[in-house]
């Protein structure tokens, strides 16, 4: 699995892109198909504090999977995306396996 992650207007922690990828491993546990996983990180200006925004998006056999949220901390995002996309791994696992 190929993990490419992207900082956009920041320079991301060494300890930030590792938990990236360990949250993103994870979720090979789910799907062992996963082909590629881009993962954009992003800081943005906003009023309500809610300003780091993570988007994931996961390439699996005939199918491109994507999340994203913000929150207060690029952690939390993470975590947050990273169970979004559980539940559609998951999902369409679970409709690969009842075409076979």
């Amino acid at each position: 699995m190929n993990v490419d992650i992207q900082a956009v207007h920041f320079n991301a922690r060494e300890e930030l892109l590792q938990f990236v990828k360990d949250n993103v491993a994870k979720l090979q546990q789910f799907y062992a198909h996963i082909t590629s996983v881009d993962v954009i990180l992003k800081a943005e200006k906003d009023e309500k504090g809610d300003n780091k925004k993570v988007e994931i998006k996961i390439a699996v056999p005939g199918k491109t999977l994507f999340a994203e949220d913000h929150h207060d901390s690029f952690e939390e995002a993470t975590t947050s995306v990273c169970d979004k996309l559980k539940r559609q791994i998951i999902k369409y696992r679970d409709k690969q396996y009842a075409h076979h």
